[in-house]
């Protein structure tokens, strides 16, 4: 089903849930299904539905062939979670996927204590409770995590390389969160460090975000750190549109706000970490209970640069930090 062009499956899903084709429905009866939630849209989800697909098949599985996956999507509305878990489970799915923050696994797990739960997340499953440990997991979920948020110190000193003579930074992150605790204090004692002021504000609504981005620019700040979570990735396009209407430079924590215009990001593959969870997935269906497999840490970290949005902001990167960088847009 993933060979066919992004509009066509956006399409076939036709919102929160997918439609399996009638061929592989048929298949169901004698190959595992796989239950793949994520909090977000389908929109968000397509290139890592692929990565996964890629996981499986490094295992020997096949969507269509060996074995079929049933998608559901939120759409940003974690309220509708238990319904889209009850109805995968009542599918007896071989395991669920959930993802998306830690709100999509949590509500996996408290639906079912048997099936497998797999998840990819940023922030830390030992905290949220999805877990005992990293390296022994316990019960029925384990995953991939890639701890966006304790990346962000190391954002700000990339930001600050780039525009060293800015002393005022914004940082906007989403209410609520241990994950979000973290990151604000270990920014904040980052900018403390090296003298600047940082101005943090919250956001959990699309007007929040406005009205942030207001206050960033009426406040004096010169640039802005955008804190992890899958409601900022949700609106990247927003933020990075924000960001060039208010002349404000701008680091994200993943590569795909740079492929839609940010300017620069830092932080682990989403894709390759969707990569590790379709192989975990794939060792499950072989036999593996989820109560063996250690929490994968994300292993590929990238830099990433947008020069032709540099130009347009007017900012002249570092030959030190384009040397540096995985990729460089332009």
């Amino acid at each position: 089903m993933w060979n066919m062009k992004r509009r066509e499956f956006i399409t076939l899903l036709g919102g929160a849930a997918a439609v399996w084709p009638l061929a592989a429905r048929a298949q169901q009866a004698v190959v595992p299904v796989i239950g793949f939630l994520r909090t977000t849209s389908v929109a968000d989800s397509t290139h890592l539905a692929v990565a996964f697909q890629q996981g499986l098949k490094e295992t020997g599985f096949v969507e269509g062939q060996d074995i079929a996956i049933e998608y559901r999507f939120a759409e940003n509305q974690p309220g509708r979670l238990p319904a889209l878990v009850a109805d995968l489970i009542g599918r007896r799915v071989a395991m669920v996927v959930a993802s998306g923050g830690d709100v999509a696994p949590r509500a996996a797990k408290d639906a079912t204590s048997t099936v497998p739960i797999l998840f990819a997340m940023g922030g830390d499953p030992v905290a949220a409770g999805l877990v005992a440990s990293l390296s022994r997991p316990g019960g029925n979920v384990t995953g991939v995590v890639f701890f966006s948020g304790a990346l962000g110190m190391k954002r700000l000193e990339l930001l600050r390389e780039l525009l060293p003579a800015t002393k005022i930074f914004g940082l906007l992150v989403t209410p609520n969160s241990p994950e979000t605790e973290t990151e604000r204090k270990d920014i904040e004692a980052a900018a403390q460090a090296i003298g600047c002021q940082l101005i943090s504000l919250d956001a959990s609504s699309e007007h929040d975000i406005e009205t942030a981005f207001a206050t960033f620019v009426q406040r004096g700040a010169s640039a802005l750190l955008v804190g992890s979570g899958p409601f900022f990735n949700s609106n990247r396009e927003r933020l990075v549109t924000l960001a060039a209407r208010h002349a404000l430079p701008a680091s994200y924590s993943l590569r795909e706000y740079a492929v839609a215009g940010g300017l620069m990001t830092y932080g682990a593959s989403i894709t390759d970490a969707y990569r590790q969870l379709g192989i975990y997935a794939g060792q499950i269906l072989k036999g593996n209970k989820p109560a063996d497999l250690p929490v994968m840490r994300a292993t590929k970290f990238e830099l990433v640069i947008n020069l032709k949005t540099a130009r347009t902001l007017g900012v002249d990167v570092p030959a030190t930090l384009l040397a540096r960088a995985d990729e460089v847009i332009e």
